[in-house]
């Protein structure tokens, strides 16, 4: 089989062209493919970095190149009146190739690929300013033209990554017979996130790819609530609204790829259904949602992995009392170490040093090493505040250092911190190399993440035997007060550990160390294999009730479902609380509706406890008693919620698409607070007991 990867950083060979962890991932799984026996490519710019390149290796010049005019049609909105409708770029691309350790590398070059060769990616900052933006659209168009010529005619996988840098791909390659394309979806950048359409369709045109591009979005008619959890997805990092015009990046791999690939089973989960998030019901609402169900058939797991040094069993030894001493810490204390880039949303950082300033204020002994990474050091007061307050028990760094400083930390630790946020942590490859020097895991259970074992009640709990290491609730929320104090509570509880049961503690460690070591990159090369090979003999996936059962996706099951698959079915909507699922597998009865119902009273899905409340009145009361209004005070009742906010659209007339959020006050089972002034409907976003973030609307007054 011939494998093409192609990305826009593939730089991993050589630490000295990483940007990103991306170009890690690409240049492991094409070693590992190539191990496998299949021929690999490796197709990606050269960044400015020629030089560099023929210094450190041996670079071939091929015989390719193609001189055209890159049409860039401008959005008016972004680019304004100091830039034509379109330019036209003049490019010549050159290929130059690099054979190593089995893979042939292909480095694409002209003016445009060739700038800033420091950094590879434009700034934010050049959209609507500079054409350098455009770079990355360049290379996709460089990328596909180089594919075409050099490979011509040769039957191949082209496996591109991360749908906003290859969207073009998959329709310029639809109706070549012999190219087969595989998207991979590498991070959980917005699903919404769409792109101007008419530079899209000039693209295409010019690449000559014959494809009908899904009509544009229509006005969906939202209804007030509906426009309010729209709206409030700003403070979520999920999703975006945009104006007319423009096309959905997901909508063009997804329909035209034929197969999308994704980093863990939670990673797919979680960019199928969002469930839990509160992006959740408006997702449903949305076109791309038809789009994601369409095309799950094509979805598969290719999975991601933790580097050879860490899985192989054979980190050096490390001298704890050294490391840590030398980082005038106290060896003899529990340590907690934090290893991720300085991203206080993504990370949850913001919260991690509120809860170490917490634990330590109250007299914790304990020592925490927190690298947060960032080559402009790190602007937060607060962060430096509190390593110099807590000095001989926080070491605090930013700077770049070779993996060894990493093994060395991760070896000399006996915990590892990842409250990671807004679900945007796929896969996670620093917290498996530090479980696999050793360090039990406290992290969120987020559902990219889940796949490192770790448990909300790992002592105990359902699956305590396996697990390894400490959850705290996702969350989807900037500066989490919950967060915060989940995050001190099993601090706490950690560092107790290690004192009272030490032999629990050498479990959830034997267990977090096995754990991640069975993610080797020799693995991720078979996962991708079960998919391409059935695809490369001519084998179509097709979408399995399985996968329909798992999504809540009824509508969608055959006719004979209910007779060929009833327990299946019949449990799936018992699990979801979806009564008229279930009555279509059997008769209903007391004992069963009663469930129905508290199935989904206990996922706030008030929708479906209406079905089923009306066959008990102390049901029905329940529901219609959650939330009250009187004397202008709003009480809502629901035991298993943690926190309760008001949210309030900008008054009507304002011009303002915003909203207000406004915490309840928490007594007990009950939250109070003042009723809004204005409107007959309370928009209530629910934070249950387990991390499940859900609205409510409740008519008043």
């Amino acid at each position: 089989m011939h494998i093409i990867e192609t990305y826009f950083d593939c730089g991993g060979f050589d630490h000295r062209l990483i940007q990103g962890g991306t170009s890690v991932y690409l240049w492991n799984l094409s070693k590992a493919l190539a191990d496998q026996g299949h021929r690999v490519s490796i197709v990606t710019p050269a960044h400015g970095r020629l030089d560099d390149l023929r210094r450190y290796h041996e670079l071939e010049t091929l015989d390719h190149r193609d001189s055209y005019e890159l049409p860039l049609v401008l959005d008016p909105q972004t680019w304004g009146e100091r830039f034509p409708a379109e330019v036209r770029i003049p490019l010549t691309t050159t290929a130059h190739r690099l054979r190593l350790e089995g893979v042939d590398l292909y480095f694409l070059s002209n003016d445009l690929l060739d700038r800033l060769p420091d950094r590879f990616y434009p700034p934010y900052s050049s959209k609507g300013h500079d054409l350098v933006f455009f770079k990355p659209l360049a290379y996709q168009v460089d990328s596909i033209r180089f594919i075409r010529a050099h490979f011509a005619g040769e039957k191949a996988v082209v496996h591109a990554h991360e749908p906003y840098y290859h969207y073009l791909l998959p329709a310029a390659f639809r109706a070549d017979p012999d190219k087969l394309v595989a998207g991979t979806v590498q991070s959980n950048m917005p699903i919404t996130k769409k792109v101007y359409r008419p530079k899209v369709e000039r693209l295409l045109e010019f690449l000559g790819a014959d494809v009908t591009l899904p009509a544009e979005d229509a006005d969906l008619p939202l209804t007030e609530h509906e426009q309010v959890m729209s709206t409030y997805q700003q403070h979520t990092h999920l999703h975006y609204e945009y104006g007319p015009g423009h096309v959905r990046v997901y909508d063009l791999v997804a329909d035209h790829a034929d197969l999308v690939d994704f980093l863990s089973p939670g990673h797919q989960d979680f960019y199928t259904d969002f469930a839990d998030t509160p992006f959740e019901q408006i997702f449903t609402r949305l076109p791309v949602h038809d789009t994601v169900r369409r095309n799950a058939h094509k979805s598969f797991v290719g999975g991601c992995a933790v580097g050879d040094t860490w899985t192989s069993g054979d980190l050096p030894a490390v001298d704890r009392a050294a490391v840590l001493g030398g980082l005038g810490l106290d060896p003899a204390l529990p340590t907690f170490f934090h290893n991720a880039r300085y991203a206080v949303n993504h990370k949850g950082q913001v919260e991690l040093f509120r809860a170490v300033d917490r634990v330590l204020t109250e007299g914790l002994a304990a020592n925490f090493v927190l690298r947060c990474i960032s080559d402009e050091g790190i602007p937060d007061p607060y962060v430096h505040d509190v390593a110099a307050r807590h000095k001989d028990r926080v070491h605090l760094e930013w700077q770049r250092v070779d993996e060894r400083r990493i093994v060395e930390y991760a070896s000399s630790s006996d915990y590892c911190l990842f409250p990671s946020k807004f679900e945007m942590d796929t896969f996670l490859i620093a917290q498996g190399e530090a479980m696999a020097a050793g360090a039990v895991p406290i992290a969120t259970a987020q559902l990219g993440m889940a796949h490192f074992g770790h448990t909300a009640d790992p002592l105990t709990g359902p699956g305590a035997a396996t697990a390894t290491g400490f959850a705290v609730d996702r969350s989807f929320t900037e500066d989490d007060p919950l967060l915060t104090d989940a995050l001190a509570r099993r601090i706490h509880q950690a560092a107790a550990l290690l004192h009272e049961q030490p032999q629990e503690y050498r479990r959830l460690r034997a267990n977090a160390t096995a754990n991640a070591r069975q993610f080797t990159w020799e693995r991720a090369a078979r996962l991708h294999l079960d998919a391409f090979t059935p695809l490369w003999e001519g084998r179509r996936p097709a979408l399995r009730t399985e996968l329909i059962l798992r999504h809540g996706w009824f509508d969608l099951l055959p006719d004979d479902a209910c007779t060929t698959h009833r327990d299946a079915v019949a449990a799936a909507a018992l699990r979801l609380g979806d009564a008229d699922t279930h009555r279509r597998c059997h008769a209903p009865d007391p004992a069963t509706t009663r469930a129905l119902f508290e199935a989904a009273w206990a996922r706030a899905d008030f929708a479906r406890c209406a079905r089923t409340a009306d066959s008990d009145p102390a049901l029905r009361a329940r529901l219609d008693g959650r939330c009250t209004v009187d004397d202008g005070i709003v009480t809502y009742r629901l035991p298993h919620a943690e926190r309760v906010e008001l949210v309030e659209p900008a008054p009507h007339g304002s011009g303002r698409r915003t909203v207000t959020v406004r915490q309840l006050d928490k007594r007990g089972d009950e939250f109070t607070g003042a009723a809004p002034a204005t409107g007959t409907e309370l928009h209530l976003l629910l934070t249950l007991t387990g991390g499940r973030t859900t609205w409510d609307v409740v008519r008043h007054g």
